[in-house]
């Protein structure tokens, strides 16, 4: 009797030993000869994939959409050719790949059941719409990737848990004011490179997104700074546009801002007073403008470090432009002035210009040669 029992003991114990975690490359080693595993047949094309059942009625693995890569919540679906989203994604999927495919449109029941999900990534594809239901059952996602298709709207229905954004290289013309709302987890957001006219962002259009901290939007037809800007921002990217003019009214409020990109517009004047409303800049890139004179402000801004004034129009530069009338006054010293390519006769600059210039090395001058 006491022998019975331990056998069905032992037979017990074996039917529950656990679960072992597979190594993110064993699958390559499957068919490796001395592996001591038999090849597993191919599933062939048209059919359901295959799923592993234990035996005595254990858990079942979880299944892998058919020719896509499956480990832990990760399903890598990315360069298949694929139309459409593929079905049977595990519902605790947490980043969903599916770049560089040929899908055309994210259908209303696409992403359902998804509900763990906190990356998706479609960028490289063709689509054209998202349904407008097709984003609300992603309530934990983070990371939307859109990037380089053929959108002309932004998604409706947007994650308010979403954090970082990236939808350039689309086909998008207007940025509505409800387009954002609500969504005060946002981080990063990348909207360059649509077709976005002067008056394609409305007013407010940013108000919600209380955290932002880097904004890009370059390469787009918008000819003013948007209104508005969060004051959360740390970066704000706006170049290759069409701006003219830089006024104080549109940085207002930007206290955080540390980085100014607005290189390659059409800038021909900053107004005074515009760089007191960024007291915390360190870096502003005006280079492949229009402008005829030094920034106004910047010998009393004590935290700028880098600027790129290279490619304009500046015909003379002053023994004040850059640095205050005394020594030793200036906070941060500069490690960066581009001056070349502008019809300043460099040897008629005096040294004394750049007495709060960290090293001598730092300055860019050069012979302006006319096109």
């Amino acid at each position: 009797m006491r022998s019975a029992c331990l056998s069905l003991l032992l037979v017990s114990v074996c039917w529950a030993l656990p679960f072992r975690q597979s190594g993110f490359m064993d699958f390559m080693m499957e068919d490796e000869p001395g592996s001591g595993l038999e090849p597993e047949p191919e599933v062939p094309v048209g059919r359901a994939p295959r799923v592993n059942m234990p035996p005595m009625g254990g858990p079942v693995q979880q299944v892998c959409p058919f020719r896509c890569q499956c480990h832990l919540r990760v399903v890598q679906c990315s360069d298949l050719g694929l139309k459409n989203v593929p079905e049977d994604i595990s519902a605790d999927t947490t980043l969903l790949d599916l770049q560089n495919n040929k899908i055309t449109e994210i259908r209303e029941n696409d992403l359902k059941g998804l509900k763990v999900l906190q990356t998706l990534i479609l960028v490289n594809n063709k689509i054209t719409t998202v349904h407008p239901k097709a984003l609300i059952p992603l309530g934990k996602l983070q990371r939307l990737y859109l990037s380089k298709n053929m959108l002309k709207d932004m998604p409706a229905n947007m994650p308010k848990s979403l954090q970082e954004l990236r939808i350039h290289e689309n086909e998008i013309t207007k940025i509505k004011k409800a387009t954002f709302q609500g969504m005060a987890n946002m981080i990063v957001m990348e909207l360059g490179s649509n077709p976005l006219s002067g008056a394609g962002i409305e007013a407010g259009a940013f108000s919600d997104l209380k955290r932002v901290s880097y904004i890009r939007i370059s390469d787009t037809e918008i000819s003013a700074i948007p209104k508005g800007l969060p004051t959360s921002l740390s970066e704000l990217h706006l170049d290759g546009n069409k701006i003219t003019k830089v006024q104080s009214e549109s940085l207002k409020g930007l206290k955080n801002l540390a980085k100014l990109g607005l290189s390659y517009n059409q800038i021909s004047m900053v107004e005074n007073g515009t760089l007191a409303m960024v007291p915390h800049l360190r870096e502003i890139h005006l280079d492949n403008n229009a402008l005829t004179s030094v920034p106004p402000g910047l010998p009393e801004h004590k935290y700028i470090q880098v600027i790129y004034l290279h490619n304009n129009k500046i015909a003379a530069v002053g023994t004040e432009d850059f640095c205050p009338p005394g020594y030793n006054t200036k906070k941060a010293m500069y490690s960066g002035i581009s001056l070349f390519s502008n019809p300043v006769t460099y040897w008629e600059i005096q040294p004394i210009t750049f007495r709060c210039v960290f090293d001598r090395s730092a300055i860019q001058l050069g012979n302006y040669r006319k096109k």
